[in-house]
């Protein structure tokens, strides 16, 4: 075991940098001693283990709370005070009841996940690091999505809690990335101005525009995505395109992101939300309503008004429908019904890691259809996928269209029944184009989905079905 005063303090100085973890600091101070940092970090008394992901391996957002004692030493050994730590390490002065105990003025540490001390984690950019200490060490820091682009080398730095060791993506062939997070620093001052949260603000706009990415699998007109999504996989994101889909949707869609929150701030966007409500004059919000077509333009996408419109069971209706309470002065006492920021449990898109973890899961399990995903374009998987999951939230959201006038009531219910059988048809019909693609014999495909060969042969052909995936 390496003690503490084995090592003469302050030999290097070794900065912080701007909110990076103290777990990562002791990593690199380990690093300019020429030293392991498991040897290193022998200099503290441990109260518990390190944070593991589920398969094994360490956690690249692994976090370390230090007592007093332990504080003091790390500041010894950075060659720093410990005023200018507190400053640049948000979990700096963090203590909880497993430090508290042992003996007194002994240096002692705890481990945590770096997610529930202080915010999302991510990586910093090496070559950054490199610039500024002359050696290309993993950083790792606290930092919001909206904060996640180093200018200077072109990346996009990614979540650190995932098991994959991507660091960061390329999005130097992407400048309209850059610009959106030139456009942020004017979201924040509207932000201010109106006196929203900020990270609720952009929260939202996430929850908007992730939940179109997940649409957008069935949109034809997208062109924009795709093209991004392939730079930023280095050309092709083909060969693995559920990895790519996952890894690099925040980056991706980060200029979206920023347009929706600027939109969403906008007070004349609101006054279109009160116009297309009826004002005065309650009305079901049309398809064709003046928001969303407006909202569509702001993303560069005038067709997308019609789709943002219909996604009834959305984060987006949902804070249409708190703007429109709250001027009527109907929202009753103050709560998340009458709060346009307030994101719902199921409006929260699944992050990264949780993307990964299922996405593992599906390729490990026995029997899970390795031979479906040889033979079947990854395309083509997700586009069956996300046709059965939009039929699904669809029809949920007709137990929320039984009240109002009948005719009305009527329409809404038979226009969205049509719509959630268009969407389930179209995913049957994909999944029998690939089975039969794949190698499966019509005849057999004709008797699961209860139908002639022949019949089946003729639906599939027209229109040029078997070609299409």
């Amino acid at each position: 075991m390496v003690q503490s005063g084995s090592l003469p303090p302050g030999i290097f100085r070794v900065a912080a940098f701007a909110g990076e973890t103290t777990a990562s600091l002791i990593c690199r101070t380990a690093s300019r001693y020429g030293m392991e940092a498991k040897a290193l970090r022998s200099c503290w008394q441990w109260r518990n283990y390190p944070p593991g992901h589920a398969g094994g391996g360490a956690r690249a957002d692994a976090e370390v709370l230090l007592n007093a004692a332990g504080r003091q030493l790390l500041a010894s050994l950075c060659g720093v005070e410990q005023d200018v730590l507190a400053r640049a390490l948000p979990s700096w002065g963090q203590e909880d009841a497993k430090l508290s105990a042992g003996r007194s003025g002994v240096p002692a540490a705890a481990w945590r996940t770096g997610g529930a001390v202080a915010g999302p984690v991510a990586f910093g950019c090496r070559l950054c690091a490199a610039r500024r200490t002359g050696t290309a060490v993993r950083v790792v820091r606290y930092a919001p999505r909206w904060d996640r682009v180093c200018v200077r080398h072109g990346r996009w730095l990614l979540d650190a809690d995932a098991d994959q060791h991507y660091e960061h993506v390329d999005v130097r062939r992407l400048p309209e990335v850059v610009a959106a997070l030139r456009r942020w620093a004017g979201v924040v001052r509207r932000a201010v101005r109106a006196g929203a949260e900020l990270e609720r603000v952009f929260a939202l706009a996430h929850a908007v525009v992730a939940r179109w990415w997940e649409q957008a699998l069935q949109w034809e007109r997208e062109k924009v995505w795709p093209r991004r999504l392939h730079q930023v996989a280095g050309g092709d994101a083909g060969g693995d395109l559920e990895w790519w889909r996952i890894v690099g949707r925040d980056a991706v869609i980060f200029p979206e992101v920023v347009a929706v929150a600027d939109a969403l701030l906008d007070p004349g966007m609101a006054r279109l939300v009160w116009v297309d409500s009826g004002a005065g004059q309650p009305r079901v919000l049309p398809v064709d309503g003046l928001f969303c077509r407006r909202l569509g333009e702001r993303v560069g996408r005038d067709w997308l008004g019609p789709l943002a419109a219909a996604d009834h069971g959305g984060p987006l209706i949902a804070w249409m429908g708190s703007v429109i309470r709250l001027r009527r002065g109907a929202g009753g006492p103050p709560g998340y019904d009458n709060d346009p920021w307030w994101l719902r449990r199921e409006h929260q898109p699944v992050t990264m890691a949780g993307q990964l973890r299922v996405l593992g899961k599906e390729k490990k399990a026995p029997g899970s259809g390795t031979m479906w995903r040889a033979v079947v374009p990854a395309e083509q998987r997700m586009r069956i996928s996300s046709l059965i999951v939009s039929a699904e939230e669809q029809l949920l959201q007709l137990r929320g269209v039984q009240s109002g006038p009948t005719a009305e009531v009527a329409r809404q219910l038979l226009q969205d029944l049509g719509h959630s059988a268009g969407l389930v048809e179209a995913a049957w019909k994909r999944t029998a184009v690939a089975a039969v693609n794949g190698g499966v014999p019509l005849e057999e495909v004709a008797r699961w989905a209860d139908m002639s060969p022949g019949t089946l042969r003729r639906i599939l052909t027209a229109g040029g079905q078997e070609e299409d995936g």
